[in-house]
């Protein structure tokens, strides 16, 4: 595998091609058969107890659960070896999609399969293994992560539980608490983090029952509030020695790892949900009545259902791309076979990716807000009544600019990674940015656009530019003082952000075009939707630079920095009203997200 494959955030600095992508449009035959195996469940296990489980019904919680690992949808990412079925990225993110549906179920089910039980799959030794993943992926034993604590949260590594070695050598003593643990009511095994003698900070597997350990009170919530969420309370807890997972000291690669594939599963969360939610609005909006006449006539109501589908389809364009990077790279590596470091190995190469992941993260919590927030918009007065779906959809959405490390952090993440891959020789991006000042001195032309997606192309091309310029300039001006430049960090972050959903939508499209010749409804709808969000992402784009190059300089020199940017913006202007309208046409015909 090439270097531009292996490590994550090439994507700024170099093009990649069409057939590098993977899309839905890829899923085999067996994956839609799991998909499908999850979906029966939802509908005749999940919605039929809808009331039940959202008045957090912990009996029926954890029957079902029950019945999913019966079913084989809890064991997705534990290896064949240990009871599980060993599945790819690809088909993991597809279950975690199709059980969003499931509201507070899917998240119970998303924190057990996810971050509760990869860490072991990950870091777990051997025995840990053997004793621990087939109870969970037959869902025989319920797993909760608890990381947050009362004075520390996205500060992970500023928690305060302690762990302390008995005089036996036996056991380590763990004292303190942990806060908003979801699973926390009915969980059965706990991945713990507390700091070894007050400093080293050390991931530790604790058992339902074990003396001192208690679970306090369910928190009351806005939203996913069918689901368990408990402060934990640990006084003189002794926890066997053989419980510790990973090395002692080591619990932040534990910690780092999982919360990138918790980030990355969120994705997949809010890409479900934001399906649902278009689905349940164009069908509102076909029923309503107003002045005579369906709302869904309206053009601003279209507008929205036509917004709604286009983020949604970047979004899931990003989170089918991360996986299929992630898989390739597991493959390359030959990740899979069952070797006593293959979990170690295969977070790590999971890790290469943490920049897509906070990316996609960022992104989809961001879009769901915004489907949900139309969602109920489009619904008017009973958008805001519990007995419609959008009005729980909303609540719920809420919470995902918080999970897994908030976005406001993963803003911060993105860049600064990038600068640390950069450093490391991983990508060459500062040589990228010095070997671009001499084009951007040089007159710029516009090309001719002849076959569709060319302009869309071209204008990702010079995205990428803005981005190196404006990054090159920061670095320049601030050197090491930039990471204390929040405002800056974030605008380029965002400006990444932008460029990983164009280029995925792009690639994603013109991979359409050639599968299914340019006389096909769904290449031209792709079309439309990437036409679209390439303008309006380009216009973000030119105004987080404008930004950014005002923060960084004054007088001639911010002139000089706005002429460069007037050039690489320069493009023909597209009419988006009208392709919105033929985007909401699709929609409002078939009732739900469409491609």
């Amino acid at each position: 595998m090439s270097r531009k494959e292996r490590f994550g955030g090439w994507f700024v600095v170099e093009d990649s091609l069409p057939e590098d992508l993977f899309t839905p449009e890829d899923f085999t035959s067996e994956q839609r058969l799991i998909a499908q195996a999850a979906a029966d469940f939802l509908e005749g296990e999940i919605v039929p107890h809808d009331e039940q489980l959202e008045a957090l019904d912990y009996k029926l919680t954890v029957e079902l659960l029950r019945k999913s690992g019966e079913l084989g949808l809890l064991g997705g990412d534990v290896p064949e070896a240990y009871g599980g079925l060993g599945l790819d990225k690809g088909s993991t993110t597809l279950l975690s999609e199709t059980m969003s549906k499931a509201s507070s179920f899917a998240l119970s089910m998303g924190a057990h399969t996810g971050i509760g039980t990869l860490p072991i799959v990950f870091f777990g030794t051997p025995e840990q293994k053997r004793t621990y993943l087939p109870d969970l992926a037959a869902g025989t034993r319920i797993a909760a992560y608890c990381l947050t604590e009362p004075a520390s949260g996205s500060d992970a590594l500023g928690a305060r539980t302690t762990a302390k070695l008995s005089a036996d050598g036996k056991h380590y003593v763990l004292n303190g608490s942990k806060l908003y643990i979801t699973n926390g009511g009915f969980a059965d095994l706990f991945i713990v983090y507390a700091k070894v003698d007050g400093s080293q900070f050390t991931a530790f597997i604790v058992e339902k029952g074990t003396p001192g350990f208690t679970v306090g009170p369910e928190e009351k919530k806005m939203g996913i509030k069918g689901s368990s969420t408990c402060p934990l309370y640990f006084e003189d807890a002794p926890v066997p020695v053989a419980n510790v997972l990973g090395e002692i000291g080591k619990g932040h690669r534990i910690a780092f790892n999982i919360l990138n594939i918790g980030r990355f599963k969120l994705g997949a969360g809010c890409l479900g949900a934001a399906k649902e939610t278009i689905a349940i609005a164009a069908a509102f909006a076909n029923t309503r009545e107003q002045f005579g006449q369906k709302i869904s006539s309206f053009p601003l109501i279209g507008a929205k259902l036509a917004d709604m589908n286009l983020r949604t389809y970047a979004m899931e364009s990003m989170v089918y791309r991360t996986a299929g990077l992630m898989d390739r790279l597991l493959a390359a590596e030959h990740i899979g076979e069952e070797t006593p470091d293959a979990g170690v190995k295969a977070a790590s190469a999971i890790g290469e990716y943490a920049l897509e992941c906070s990316i996609v993260k960022v992104f989809a919590s961001e879009t769901l807000d915004f489907v949900a927030d139309e969602g109920v918009q489009i619904h008017g007065g009973a958008g805001y009544i519990r007995e419609y779906k959008v009005e729980r959809i909303y609540r719920d959405a809420r919470i995902n600019r918080i999970f897994e490390g908030t976005n406001e952090i993963n803003r911060l993440l993105i860049p600064g990674t990038l600068l640390k891959k950069a450093m490391k020789g991983e990508l060459p991006l500062l040589e990228k940015a010095g070997a671009l000042q001499a084009e951007l001195l040089q007159p710029m032309p516009l090309p001719e656009f002849q076959q569709p997606l060319e302009l869309e192309a071209y204008r990702i091309n010079q995205a990428k530019k803005i981005f190196l310029a404006i990054g090159g300039l920061a670095v320049q001006k601030l050197g090491t003082r930039l990471e204390q430049e929040q405002e800056v960090l974030c605008a380029l972050s965002d400006t990444m952000i932008q460029i990983y959903a164009m280029e995925s939508a792009l690639l994603r499209s013109l991979k359409l075009r050639a599968r299914a010749g340019t006389g096909a409804a769904a290449s031209e709808l792709a079309q439309l939707m990437t036409e679209v969000l390439v303008q309006e992402g380009m216009e973000r784009i030119e105004s987080l630079a404008k930004l950014t190059a005002a923060a960084l300089e004054q007088g001639d020199g911010l002139q000089m920095q706005l002429s460069v940017l007037k050039k690489l913006v320069r493009a023909p202007y597209i009419d988006t009203v009208a392709r919105k309208r033929a985007i909401a046409a699709r929609v409002i015909g078939s009732e739900r997200y469409i491609v």
